[in-house]
């Protein structure tokens, strides 16, 4: 299908093109050295993916992935690099902006060890069974690993750390070496694997400059969070900035955004500021599913069913608590706690990523290859086909591949810098001035302030006049006895994706019992549309897709969305928070471009479309009368 190439960037959005590739130099031509960029004072959109792993996470080398951080990075430049399958991996969208490779620090490094003849680790009994042709035999010693990380005890065989350390410092050197700050930003980083009973508890942890802690503190050391959260306080006192990303709270069963501390006892205020100090980023949505919300947790809102995902990292195990588990209820129930001990742990600002295990993120719908090597590198192991001389009417997957085909090509994360460093990336992520994409590089922005709706950010006057009068994603606003804010959101459209179809905005707010509420708020519709004012609903626009060619309308839908908005039921007594939500039209989902590629009929167990979307970071409304 031929895709949409749009010529235009609009200059209100100030977007760094990244991603747009420049003419090849001649043959025999030295290319120019490329001149970095000024900074911009009114910021550009960056695209990056903060948690990826390579060959050096016990989990995709059983895969068979044996890409090296070194050709993660070379993916992530646009470079081409090989599936455990075998096939090419290249991105159509173009290179991103920055990349954290980020391989579990639990066992780092250990399996590619005991693969190497001759390495000690290679003389444990389970070697040979690990790497066996026989898949009971590999299943049966890789549970080891498993249920190291289920009960957070290391394996005795692997008490001395050496190839942890070995494989740490190659990630840091890798990330060194790829660095070119204007053009592409490495950020070094590890995930910290807490899986107490099967329930995921991990989290990202991303360093600010260009050296590390000797080791990383893994899952290893100690299951509960709170403990790596005390490790980055002391490392900062040793010199290492550091910030933690929580990610898939979905399979957390509830855990993840607990009101309780690891004890069991209610939060206090100590608790919320460890938290809040060291934790101020959620990842949103990923390619094992979206953690916004449910629509068991938000009935009221039609489009809360997009890409969930009902199970258990790595397992069959259904998950039966949804409470504990998403974002959105995590910032209601912030707002809560904060009324009780005077500090809010959950407010954190939205990314995506991708969470990939072969070193190259599948962002995209119709270049979709999934996420685990050889387990679901092809239709048919992640259930968007049968097997050959099977049909859907007289084949049942098995519960991974169907956990599998539950998985999505998501996501990204955007952040608004003045120029692509380390150092910007880093200071965006830490002030939480990020959005989130399901996968697509849609731009958007987004502002509060008193007065400022006279002044829209589709101009650069209007971008300066918000900073400079307003406060953007991530930030506080604070209330005044006598104003009403206005809310000013953007977006635009990624030129290798559907036009958008409308502006959201959601809103969670303390009622005068001290109850979370929530809400959600149509602001921007495309094509002219009108909102409802009983529903506070953008009439349907009409945009279709067909299923059968994958080919969506051109003509519905809007290449740039915008709207100043006011919260038609503000109440300056009571804390809120406001995100925004920017919906696509209907696109094929990569289980249906799977299944056209192929001639046969889409599962239909599956969604044949999806809305893909972005999410800013939340603005909070400060109530002076609180």
């Amino acid at each position: 299908m031929k895709r949409l190439a749009l010529a235009v960037c609009a200059a209100a959005l100030l977007a760094a093109c990244g991603g747009q590739g420049e003419a090849p130099a001649a043959q025999n031509e030295q290319p120019p050295v490329a001149e970095r960029p000024a900074a911009n004072p009114l910021k550009n959109a960056y695209f990056g993916d903060t948690h990826l792993h390579t060959r050096n996470s016990f989990d995709a080398y059983i895969f068979n992935v044996r890409a090296s951080p070194d050709e993660a990075y070379a993916f992530a430049k646009g470079g081409t690099i090989k599936h455990a399958l075998g096939f090419d991996m290249k991105l159509n969208s173009g290179p991103l902006d920055f990349l954290a490779v980020t391989d579990h620090s639990e066992y780092l490094g250990v399996l590619p060890a005991i693969d190497t003849p001759g390495d000690p680790y290679a003389a444990v009994p389970y070697a040979k069974d690990l790497f066996s042709k026989d898949p009971k035999q590999v299943n049966t010693a890789f549970r080891k690993f498993g249920d190291a990380l289920r009960t957070g005890k290391r394996m005795e065989e692997f008490a001395d750390l050496r190839t942890v350390k070995s494989a740490w410092h190659d990630i840091i050197e890798s990330a060194k070496k790829n660095y070119e700050p204007g053009k592409f930003t490495t950020l070094i980083g590890y995930e910290f694997t807490s899986a107490p009973e099967g329930r995921n508890l991990h989290r990202n942890v991303i360093f600010s400059g260009d050296s590390a802690p000797e080791l990383p503190f893994t899952a290893l050391e100690s299951q509960n969070p709170e403990e790596l959260w005390k490790w980055m306080d002391q490392q900062r006192t040793n010199g290492f900035e550091a910030l933690s990303i929580t990610h898939n709270g979905n399979g957390s069963d509830g855990t993840m955004y607990e009101r309780t501390m690891w004890n069991g006892q209610p939060v206090d205020r100590a608790w919320a500021e460890l938290r809040a100090r060291n934790e101020p980023l959620a990842e949103v949505t990923q390619v094992k599913g979206t953690s916004e919300t449910h629509p068991l947790l938000s009935p009221n809102d039609e489009f809360a069913g997009f890409e969930i995902m009902e199970w258990y990292i790595g397992s069959t195990t259904p998950v039966t608590k949804f409470d504990g588990g998403y974002v959105r209820k995590a910032l209601k129930d912030g707002l809560e706690l904060e009324a009780k001990v005077g500090v809010n742990p959950y407010k954190f600002g939205l990314i995506g990523s991708s969470d990939t295990h072969n070193a190259a993120g599948s962002y995209e719908e119709d270049s979709y290859h999934s996420k685990v090597g050889i387990q679901d590198g092809n239709p048919e192991r992640r259930g968007s086909a049968p097997p050959e001389g099977k049909t859907w009417a007289n084949y049942k997957p098995a519960d991974n591949t169907m956990r599998f085909s539950t998985w999505g090509a998501s996501g990204l994360a955007g952040v608004w810098a003045p120029e692509n460093t380390r150092e910007e990336i880093y200071a965006a992520l830490k002030r939480k001035e990020t959005f989130a994409t399901s996968g697509p590089r849609i731009r958007v922005r987004f502002f509060a302030g008193y007065g400022i709706g006279s002044s829209p950010i589709t101009t650069d006057e209007g971008v300066k006049n918000a900073y400079a009068n307003g406060v953007a994603m991530g930030a506080d606003l604070i209330g005044k006895a006598d104003g009403k804010p206005d809310f000013q959101v953007m977006a635009m459209r990624d030129a290798h994706s559907a036009p958008l179809q409308r502006i959201q905005v959601v809103k969670g707010w303390l009622d005068k019992n001290g109850k979370a509420q929530e809400k959600v708020f149509d602001v921007a519709c495309s094509d002219g549309g009108k909102i409802d004012a009983k529903t506070q609903r953008c009439s349907d626009n009409g945009a279709k897709v067909d299923v059968k060619t994958c080919a969506y309308d051109q003509d519905k839908g809007d290449a740039e969305i915008s709207a100043v908005w006011s919260d038609p039921e503000f109440d300056p007594k009571l804390n809120a928070f406001y995100y925004a939500r920017v919906l696509e039209n209907p696109t094929c989902r990569w289980s249906t471009w799977d299944a056209n590629r192929l001639g046969i009929e889409p599962n239909p167990d599956l969604e044949k479309t999806i809305q893909e979307r972005a999410y800013t970071s939340p603005i909070w409304f400060i109530s002076t009368k609180s």
